[in-house]
């Protein structure tokens, strides 16, 4: 059991790592999203550069995404393991359900925000740009808000995973000695 328990911690350790270096990425994409000093206009044409905030923003949406569902796996494994017998062994499943529910829809808004602003950091060349050939500059905070959010996500992903944790062994032999004792 006390296996079962470091792994579990060690799952959590690398959940919150990903979480971590997310919102690194995040931050490091609002200093280096192209800024209002890189538009170039010629006529009606526009011409923004790429900027290292695309990779940034990829590397934050990747290391969310398996996050999360590393997450949402610790929470399946915690309520389907464990011995055949009927109802719930969690903790408190309808806690634990809402805020897995609170998760995916940080996770949703922070991954359309994310997305949005990394697309607009691709080189938007001369009449082409970002959407119907218009230049699209990412405004200031969206990659911070995205922190933020990767960061609420990310923490309510692990609370619901220990929410889910089983009554431990050391728990159960503890309620047997004590009746008998």
């Amino acid at each position: 059991m006390a296996k079962k328990h470091y792994g579990f911690v060690l799952i959590l350790s690398i959940i919150i790592a990903l979480g971590v270096v997310s919102f690194a990425f995040c931050i490091a994409s609002e200093f280096k999203r192209t800024k209002r000093k890189d538009l170039k206009l010629d006529g009606k044409l526009c011409f923004l550069p790429g900027s290292h905030a695309f990779e940034y923003g990829i590397a934050a949406l990747i290391c969310l995404f398996v996050a999360q569902i590393t997450g949402n796996l610790i929470i399946c494994w915690n309520f389907c393991s464990g011995e055949k017998t009927t109802g719930c062994k969690a903790k408190s499943p309808t806690k634990a359900f809402t805020f897995l529910l609170l998760s995916w829809f940080s996770f949703g808004i922070a991954i359309a925000l994310i997305s949005a602003a990394t697309s607009m950091n691709t080189r938007q060349p001369y009449g082409e740009g970002w959407l119907d050939g218009e230049c699209y500059i990412v405004k200031d905070g969206v990659y911070i808000g995205s922190a933020i959010l990767v960061f609420v996500s990310i923490g309510l992903i692990i609370v619901s995973d220990i929410m889910t944790i089983r009554k431990s062994q050391v728990e159960e032999e503890y309620k047997v000695h004590s009746q008998f004792g």
